[in-house]
């Protein structure tokens, strides 16, 4: 049986439609920005190679992102995940599934947890965490979480290097794995992310 990775995508949360409307006004846009863009979730399955299935879930409303939509369709998709399951979450994906393991519990078991360039409490941007908050606690996620890993470039541009620190304070039995100059990891190829899959 392939060893089965789920990764859940970013997106962008703001406290009031107001802010949203403003965003999608004012964001930076070149040409470049409208053409297909590979990145690294994209290319995941064929850098790991046969042994293992690759699932991409879409989340609901990247562009605006709820809390409680995410929940439900994670809810939706865990009954195809295996025992066993490696999860990935990137940047407000990270967040997700660090407050959506703390808070339920999951029907399957995890074998690792990778959070890449997660935010904890804060972002460098006119985005919010909106209702992505993290409870008091992440007691559950450690247990239920599997092996956890965190990984973050110190020159992130958008959730800062000190977040991944919170994360380890919380998380005291995760693995960091700090980098120097990946900023938000947003390439088309993560040889690290693999080789740690790889790894496990």
């Amino acid at each position: 049986m392939k060893q089965q990775v789920a990764a859940i995508h970013g997106g962008t949360s703001f406290d009031t439609h107001e802010d949203y409307i403003n965003f999608i006004k004012t964001r930076e846009l070149t040409l470049e920005k409208l053409k297909h863009r590979y990145d690294w979730r994209s290319t995941l399955g064929e850098d790991l190679g046969d042994e293992y299935e690759v699932l991409l879930p879409k989340m609901p409303n990247g562009t605006n992102v709820r809390y409680e939509e995410w929940r439900i369709w994670l809810e939706r998709c865990i009954p195809f995940f295996q025992d066993n399951v490696i999860l990935i979450g990137h940047s407000l994906g990270g967040i997700f599934l660090a407050k959506y393991l703390s808070e339920n519990d999951v029907p399957k078991t995890i074998r690792a947890t990778i959070l890449v360039a997660a935010p904890f409490d804060s972002v460098l941007t006119v985005e919010s965490l909106n209702d992505f908050h993290l409870p008091g606690s992440l007691a559950r996620f450690a247990t239920q979480g599997g092996a956890l890993y965190m990984i973050h470039s110190k020159d992130d541009p958008i959730v800062p290097f000190t977040d991944m620190e919170k994360y380890w304070r919380a998380l005291p039995g995760a693995t960091v794995i700090a980098l120097e100059d990946r900023k938000h990891f947003n390439e088309e190829h993560f040889p690290e992310l693999v080789e740690l899959i790889r790894a496990l």
